[in-house]
Order: structure tokens, then sequence, then C-alpha cells
């Protein structure tokens, strides 16, 4: 069974995200804060981490370097709200996995976590 986590500090996100991914047969790990994501990629590394651009207490793209230093293997799906060039930039290089915007389908982002799965295997 897969493992994803999630990073975002709104619940209303989260909650939906992890039901989800929970029906569709995935482990779900879930953190609010930076702190506690980078707990869960040392603890138990997920095979997958979306993760939100604008938290409170780091910058997304801070929290990407982060996550790289304890595991640069774990392919790191960012996540947003707002369509930016930043994020483009950061996945024609490689530093991330792919981009989900907030308000596509869940079923986009499921395609994309399996893709990336797909192409760890």
């Amino acid at each position: 069974m897969p493992k994803v986590l999630f990073i975002d500090d709104e619940i209303d996100v989260i909650l939906p995200f992890a039901f989800w991914f929970k029906s569709q047969g995935y482990a779900v790990m879930t953190a609010s804060t930076c702190d506690e994501a980078l707990k869960s990629v040392k603890d138990d590394t997920p095979d997958v981490v979306f993760l939100d651009i604008h938290m409170p207490d780091s910058d997304g793209f801070a929290m990407l370097k982060k996550i790289k230093a304890v595991n640069e293997a774990v392919p790191v799906i960012m996540m947003s709200a707002y369509i930016g060039d930043n994020v483009t930039e950061k996945e024609e290089k490689g530093a991330i996995a792919g981009i989900f915007y907030k308000g596509d389908d869940f079923s986009k982002a499921l395609a994309l976590a399996e893709s990336v799965l797909n192409k760890k295997k």
C-alpha cells in the first residue's frame, strides 16, 4: 500500500484529500506544520508528498529543500491555489515531481501520484 503525505495548514484541504486517497487504497499521513512534516519524512518515509506552497511557518520551496535534505529521493508534488511561473520553473529543473492546483478534481491529484509512483518503480 503506497504512503502519501499531505502537508497543508488548512484542515479543509487535508481532510478531503485524506478521505479520497484512503478510498483509493493509499496509506495517508498528514501534517499541518513544517516541523510535523519533517518528522513524518524522517520517521516514516512516504512514497509521495503533496506540499502546499503557502505555509504559515515556512515557504513551500524552503520546505521542499528541507525535505530533500532529509530524503532526496522522495518525490514532492507542490500544491497551490494559484498558477505561478516559479512553480513551473522548479518543475522543469526537476526539483519537484509535479504541480496540483487545488481547484482541480481529486482524480488529477491521484493521477499525478500514480504517475510519480510508476516512475519510481
